[in-house]
């Protein structure tokens, strides 16, 4: 069993895994996310300092959303963050499309295609008739 301080409020707690937040503080946390969804949804336009101040949440716990593909942008949106691989802007995830398809195709190369397991014949459904010996 593992035991630790809530990063937020400092209560003990029964950590299973995730960041390090109790289940109250996680709660609050969801609760705050699921405003700035809708508030992004009403404002397309809005930029992440705003979204920030409005609901009084740090930056990287935004950027933090976005990377983890919970949150994303219109096209037209002044939010945008970089490719983890190349740099290009992106508005959700950590890998813009054309890194995705490489990093695919690059694990897809890795293994080789197996061939399908032909089905071994079971010996007993052979159609002679056999006998067994009794003169002993």
């Amino acid at each position: 069993m593992d035991v630790r301080n809530c990063k937020v409020c400092g209560k003990l707690f029964n950590y299973l895994s995730g960041p390090p937040l109790c289940p109250s503080c996680m709660k609050a946390l969801d609760e705050k996310f699921e405003q700035v969804k809708d508030y992004i949804y009403d404002h397309p336009r809005v930029d992440m300092q705003e979204v920030s101040e409005v609901f009084d949440v740090p930056i990287p716990q935004i950027k933090q959303w976005i990377r983890e593909e919970r949150l994303a942008f219109a096209e037209d949106s002044m939010i945008g963050l970089e490719c983890e691989r190349c740099g290009v802007t992106i508005r959700t995830g950590r890998f813009c499309k054309s890194c995705k398809d490489k990093l695919a195709k690059g694990l897809t190369d890795l293994y080789p295609e197996k061939k399908p397991i032909e089905k071994q014949k079971d010996p007993r459904e052979n159609p002679r008739m056999r006998f067994l010996n009794y003169d002993q």
